[in-house]
């Protein structure tokens, strides 16, 4: 098995936080199809992500992968700004 890589999860969200030091926190949201009435509802998840250089800022767009826990809360760690909120 040394040609195999393992598969990293990666998700894609809505900086929400970034008042801690070095971390993030990132809204996903997905849609998931009602098991007895069929209606699409938007679920949501709040993720704590590790952002090394304090990049980020609130409305920006990222992409997160999955990682060994850093902290009690954060086993995210950010890929890469997707898009930038605009600065008013």
């Amino acid at each position: 098995m040394s040609g195999a890589e393992k598969r990293t999860r990666t998700a894609t969200g809505k900086v929400v936080s970034n008042k801690m030091d070095k971390t993030i926190t990132v809204l996903v949201e997905r849609r998931v199809k009602h098991p007895v009435y069929g209606k699409y509802i938007t679920r949501s998840s709040r993720i704590h992500a590790h952002d090394e250089s304090n990049e980020c800022s609130i409305g920006d767009t990222v992409t997160v992968a999955e990682t060994r826990p850093i902290s009690k809360s954060k086993t995210w760690k950010l890929l890469e700004v997707v898009e930038s909120a605009t600065q008013v």
